[in-house]
């Protein structure tokens, strides 16, 4: 999420982080997500210290450097984390506002009960639709990505409480040897996609993360050739947010399902 950082120490001497989110509520969104996340107690999330709907304070986390025993920890946390699910694909934090973001983009909290049908609806086609407006897209390559959608993957798994927007940026490497997650767009999906996001923009260990998930809850046989199925959505966001630089990475990641 885009916002104004700024560092404030409290009476006691605790450190703390105070954000300004980009719209109203988008601050409010973000404190849900990280005390859903947090409810479970398996990843290490900020504390959520105060905020109304426009400003947001969260513990500070010092910063350090990735190593393999946080991310294998991390690939643990985040199996166990998605274990403790979520009432439907779609389905916001409890007590979140109604308009839920992924970074600037609105995200829809429309809900389903069928994984397919809902992340094609719901994270693919907005967007694709919104660059198509844009002129982001033409209309030769959108028909790649309505093709993509047209053969999305079954799933029988349920709604795996996720991230939401786990690329590498929002996983801070602390100084405590912990790896914590920062920045969520949380809501129920598949948690195939939290996975396939760490994936896009290079993660440090990532082997190691992966292998210990795995190991923790195995992931369904043919994970790795699903992979472009699930970057669609934070490709195609991209490709809204930032433009055409994007959009020949969206399309062959809709080229690669069949």
């Amino acid at each position: 999420m885009s916002a104004s950082l700024t560092e404030a120490e409290l009476d006691g001497g605790l450190v703390v982080v105070v954000k300004r989110g980009h719209a109203r509520d988008a601050v409010a969104a973000e404190a849900a997500g990280l005390r859903w996340l947090a409810e479970p107690g398996v990843v290490p999330v900020p504390v959520v210290r105060g905020g109304d709907a426009h400003w947001l304070v969260l513990d500070r986390v010092t910063a350090g450097s990735p190593g393999p025993a946080a991310a294998e920890d991390l690939g643990r946390g985040l199996a166990a984390l998605h274990a403790a699910g979520a009432p439907a694909f779609g389905a916001a934090p409890p007590s979140a506002p109604a308009e839920a973001w992924i970074g600037l983009a609105p995200m829809s909290t429309t809900t389903g009960t069928a994984w397919r049908a809902w992340y094609a609806e719901q994270r693919v086609l907005p967007y694709l639709r919104r660059a198509v407006d844009d002129g982001v897209l033409d209309h030769t390559e959108a028909a790649v990505v309505e093709r993509a959608c047209a053969h999305l993957p079954d799933s029988a798994e349920p709604p795996a409480r996720l991230h939401g927007d786990l690329w590498n940026g929002n996983v801070l490497w602390g100084t405590d040897g912990r790896a914590w997650l920062i920045d969520p767009a949380a809501h129920g999906g598949h948690r195939e996609t939290d996975l396939a996001m760490l994936g896009l923009f290079g993660c440090p260990h990532l082997d190691r993360l992966l292998r210990a998930y795995d190991e923790a809850a195995p992931l369904a046989e043919g994970w790795a050739e699903r992979i472009g199925a699930h970057q669609l959505f934070p490709l195609l966001v991209h490709t809204v947010l930032f433009g055409r630089s994007y959009a020949g990475q969206a399309i062959a990641a809709a080229r690669t399902v069949r």
